[in-house]
C-alpha cells in the first residue's frame, strides 16, 4: 500500500513569504558591505530570492558544452558578466584565482557551486536530503511527476478541487517551485533541491525551527 503524505501544495517558501522576503532584504543590504568576492556573489544571488543560486548553477552547467565539468578563466568571467550580477572586473579576477586553488587555469563547476551555496549544518543537510529521498520514489536522484505521483497529495489544492487543473498539472507546478523561471524542464535534482533550501536556510537562525519546518512540510 502506498503511503501518501500531504505536502503543502503552494510553493514551499513563496517569493511573497516572510522567510524569503527577509532573505532578499538581508542579502541585498549585506551585499553592499561584502568585501570577499565569493561572499558578495553569494549575497547577490540570494538577493534575487531562494532560487538565485539555482539560476546561476544552471547557467554555468549549460556553459559546460564539452561536459568536462570545468570552466577556464575567460568562460567563467564572461559567464558572470552575462548574469547581470554587479561585480567589478577586479572582483571577478580575485574570485577566479580564489577558486583555482591548484593554479590549473580552470575551476571545477561542482566545487564552485558547493562553495557558493550558503553553509548549512550537517543536521539541516540531512533533513533536506531525507525529504528529497522520500519524494524520489524511483531512487534515480531526479524528481519528476512520476516520482511524486502517489506521494504528493493534491486533494487540498483549490485548482484540483475545482477541476481547473489535472493532477499532473498540479504536480508539475509543485516541481516548478524548485526551478528558476524561464528554465524549467519538469525535473529537479538533489543539487537543485539542496540549493533552494540552502537559500531558505540563511534566514532561519534556529536549527530546530528549520528541522520542524521540513518535517511538517514533507511529513517526515
Amino acid at each position: 500500500m502506498c503511503l501518501k503524505i500531504t505536502v503543502a501544495w503552494h510553493r514551499p517558501q513563496s517569493a511573497t513569504s516572510r522567510v524569503e522576503e527577509e532573505l532578499i532584504q538581508k542579502s541585498t543590504r549585506a551585499a553592499t558591505q561584502a568585501t570577499d568576492p565569493l561572499e558578495k556573489l553569494r549575497l547577490l544571488c540570494l538577493s534575487r530570492g531562494a532560487t538565485g543560486i539555482m539560476v546561476l548553477a544552471r547557467f554555468f552547467r549549460r556553459l559546460d558544452d564539452d561536459g568536462s565539468n570545468r570552466l577556464n578563466k575567460e568562460e567563467f568571467i564572461n559567464g558572470l558578466k552575462e548574469t547581470g550580477l554587479e561585480m567589478t572586473v577586479e572582483e571577478y579576477e580575485e574570485l577566479f584565482h580564489k577558486l583555482d586553488a591548484d593554479n590549473s587555469g580552470s575551476i571545477s563547476l561542482d566545487e564552485f557551486i558547493t562553495q557558493l551555496r550558503p553553509p548549512m549544518s550537517e543536521s539541516r543537510r540531512a533533513i533536506v536530503e531525507r525529504a528529497f529521498n522520500k519524494l524520489d520514489k524511483t531512487g534515480d536522484g531526479v524528481l519528476s511527476v512520476n516520482d511524486i505521483r502517489g506521494v504528493y497529495s493534491m486533494e487540498a489544492h483549490p485548482r484540483y478541487m475545482s477541476g481547473e487543473e489535472t493532477a499532473d498539472v498540479v504536480m508539475t507546478r509543485f516541481l516548478a517551485n524548485f526551478e528558476p523561471d524561464g528554465d524549467r524542464d519538469g525535473t529537479v535534482t538533489l543539487e537543485e533541491f539542496m540549493n533552494y533550501y540552502s537559500g531558505i536556510s540563511v534566514s532561519i537562525d534556529n536549527d530546530c525551527y528549520f528541522d520542524l519546518m521540513m518535517r511538517q512540510c514533507y511529513k517526515l
